[in-house]
């Protein structure tokens, strides 16, 4: 393809993503064409390798700060890399930078013991976290808490049950959000915590695969004691964490904006390519229009959400994104477009996109929950209907 508008906002960091690129081509491509699909997958030794190696090259946790052996980068350069991640097509590229979460909690309003022992190690690669928020009576309601937190001398009881919790599997410690009971010293409200995952109070229930394989756990607390030093932000985080998700769900949105980006470049390339190869009825099909209209269109979804990410990572970046709305706008338009792109590509190729073990049958199952993640489609049309005054 000829060049492409959004190169004109990438031209910033274009060093970094050609050196990102040419990692993945190098080491993780290699790797990747090793291993099958398996239903858990890639092996956890494998995933730790490659966090490791990234972060070693100064990939993995890029936007942390170096004294903590991040890079420092900006989020326009996050979203780029992210972007680059989808569009290579590689299984374990997305492994070699940490999630799209945003800046940690523990970051922003951790104390300094806990960023020291679980957020510089996490950093390094060295460690993995997950989130354990959702609740069997809750989804995009995520604040609707039943799980609690009781006081208990110098520690705290946790209580109750979370599901949908990626990275259990493999994760080192948790993140959990409790409801503390207002009283006469606590604000009482949404908690966060730090929970080791190897806790004997801790089991993990059921177990659950996603369409592209994830799989998801369900952590059931059962009077799960933590001291006083899990609470993230100490005192000062008891019922704060509301505000501590508002911090980083612009910054989680538009890094699956640009995974989705990149993930609908990489399947829009490869619609192209079959296009120009194969022959039916004595002519490459390229050159019938309904095939032209699903690449053409293709293409200008793929554009649309590029360059909406990267405008709207430069306002975030900039403090002019306080509301969230153009973080959810991009988050929104490149999930369905992503979703849209690749079902295009699928039907260019027909049967041979459809079989099992084929990049866009993967990418089929996978992509549909980027428009769940995150907070649903649905969702940020709320958030960008309130921004419109609609409610």
């Amino acid at each position: 393809m000829t060049s492409l508008p959004s190169s004109v906002l990438e031209r910033v960091h274009r060093d970094l993503v050609a050196s990102f690129e040419s990692f993945i081509r190098r080491e993780l491509v290699p790797l990747a064409a090793e291993v099958p699909e398996p239903v858990d997958g890639p092996p956890r030794e494998l995933r730790d390798y490659v966090r490791k190696r990234s972060a070693a090259l100064g990939f993995y946790g890029a936007e942390y700060p170096e004294r903590m052996g991040g890079a420092g980068m900006p989020l326009t350069a996050l979203v780029q890399l992210h972007h680059a991640a989808g569009a290579s097509g590689c299984a374990l590229a997305p492994y070699a930078l940490a999630g799209p979460d945003g800046p940690s909690w523990m970051l922003t309003h951790g104390t300094p013991e806990q960023i020291e022992t679980y957020l510089v190690p996490m950093v390094r690669g060295e460690k993995l976290r997950c989130l354990a928020m959702t609740e069997p009576g809750s989804g995009s309601d995520a604040f609707t808490i039943t799980t609690k937190a009781e006081r208990d001398g110098d520690g705290w009881l946790l209580s109750g049950r979370k599901t949908f919790v990626s990275n259990a599997g493999h994760a080192d410690y948790a993140i959990v959000i409790a409801d503390v009971a207002e009283s006469e010293h606590d604000a009482g409200g949404a908690t966060a915590f730090i929970m080791p995952l190897d806790h004997p109070g801790l089991r993990r229930g059921q177990r659950y695969f996603g369409m592209a394989g994830e799989p998801l756990f369900e952590l059931v607390l059962d009077q799960v004691r933590l001291p006083m030093s899990t609470l993230i932000g100490g005192e000062d985080g008891i019922g704060a964490s509301v505000e501590f998700a508002m911090d980083s769900l612009a910054y989680g949105r538009l890094l699956v904006a640009a995974q989705c980006n990149g993930i609908a470049e990489y399947a829009l390339r490869a619609g192209v390519e079959f296009a120009q190869q194969r022959e039916a009825f004595g002519q490459v099909i390229g050159s019938y229009q309904h095939v032209q209209e699903h690449l053409v269109t293709g293409r200008a979804g793929v554009e649309t959400a590029k360059l909406l990410t990267l405008a709207c990572a430069e306002l975030v970046e900039a403090g002019e994104d306080s509301g969230g709305e153009n973080a959810a706008l991009a988050k929104l338009v490149a999930s369905q477009t992503a979703v849209d792109v690749v079902d295009r590509s699928l039907q260019v190729h027909g049967a041979t996109g459809y079989v099992r073990g084929h990049p866009l049958e993967y990418l089929y199952r996978h992509v549909r929950m980027m428009t769940i993640i995150e907070g649903t489609s649905e969702v940020q049309k709320v958030i960008v209907a309130r921004s419109m005054g609609l409610g």
